[in-house]
């Protein structure tokens, strides 16, 4: 099956720094602000996400990484929010901020619900706004973002597959017919 290019690397930093000035906007600036990223390719834009920041507004946020496996409806079971919150990494207490979680496909929802889930099991932030790099559409759940780097119509037969560096080698958007 052939895979087709949507984002190269470069498409990928335009995006992420378009969504990263939104964020700013979104939250008037940088104060009571914090960013969490969903393992794992998530983690590795809201880590890009966080650096950008840096460059832009001179601000060192909070960051933070969720596991949100156990917290899923569809997989996940009592036993594995142990070992998510274990894998997790969220070293400031949410309460009160205007967290960003990041993600990289929004398709169903489901993945989101857990991440608000399993966030709150850290404190009570004051809002909570969603950022994914790709919106596949095809809700299960009433869950939007806020800030989307692409919208991608595909269908339930697709694949997008979003590579990071630190985990695939490489920075770029793919989608592919599922096998």
């Amino acid at each position: 099956m052939a895979k087709n290019q949507l984002l190269s690397e470069n498409d990928m930093k335009r995006a992420l720094t378009r969504m990263t000035y939104e964020m700013i906007e979104r939250n008037q600036g940088t104060d009571n602000l914090a960013i969490v990223g969903i393992k794992t390719r998530g983690a590795s834009l809201a880590e890009w996400i966080h650096e950008r920041l840096k460059q832009l507004e001179s601000a060192d946020v909070p960051l933070g990484f969720l596991d949100v496996r156990g917290y899923r409806d569809d997989q996940g079971d009592p036993e594995t929010v142990k070992d998510s919150k274990e894998a997790s990494t969220l070293p400031f207490d949410v309460s009160g901020k205007h967290v960003f979680l990041v993600d990289d496909v929004l398709m169903t929802g489901r993945t989101i619900r857990a991440a608000m889930d399993a966030l709150v099991d850290y404190g009570r932030p004051s809002k909570i706004s969603l950022m994914t790099l790709i919106d596949r559409g095809h809700r299960e759940l009433p869950i939007r973002a806020d800030i989307v780097g692409k919208n991608i119509p595909s269908s339930h037969k697709e694949r997008v597959q979003v590579l990071v560096e630190a985990v695939d080698g490489e920075n770029s958007v793919y989608i592919e017919e599922k096998k």
